[in-house]
């Protein structure tokens, strides 16, 4: 029996949400857009992610947060749910750290991709 899972995220500002998901190549739509499952439920979404099948997947803000809602029975994206959820959350937080540091006059000085996937900043401001 498929139905919709709403999975609980950290993930509370909408346009860091969509630069992350570009930076991974995922083509998404703003919404409010409707969400339907294999049993013809229906969710609304702030953010939709299309699939081939048509069960398309989205994030739903919940008051205070986006949680993924999606049909898992008819996933279809490059990575499993929890790899799919990893990666967003990963380049989420990288906007995050550098919205927030850009609005207290950090810049990057350095930036490396490691090998574990992890990402290391070296942020620096200048006083004057």
């Amino acid at each position: 029996m498929s139905h919709f899972s709403q999975i609980k995220t950290q993930i509370r500002n909408l346009p860091a949400l969509k630069s992350a998901l570009t930076d991974l190549e995922i083509d998404w739509k703003s919404g409010p857009q409707q969400l339907r499952s294999s049993r013809n439920q229906v969710r609304n979404a702030e953010l939709v992610i299309e699939q081939d099948n048509g069960y398309n997947l989205g994030f739903s803000w919940d008051g205070n947060e986006y949680e993924l809602v999606a049909d898992l029975d008819c996933w279809q994206q490059a990575w499993s749910v929890n790899g799919f959820l990893n990666r967003v959350t990963q380049r989420y937080a990288y906007h995050t750290v550098l919205n927030e540091t850009a609005h207290k006059g950090f810049q990057v000085a350095e930036q490396k991709q490691n090998d574990d996937g992890s990402i290391r900043l070296v942020l620096q401001r200048w006083s004057t």
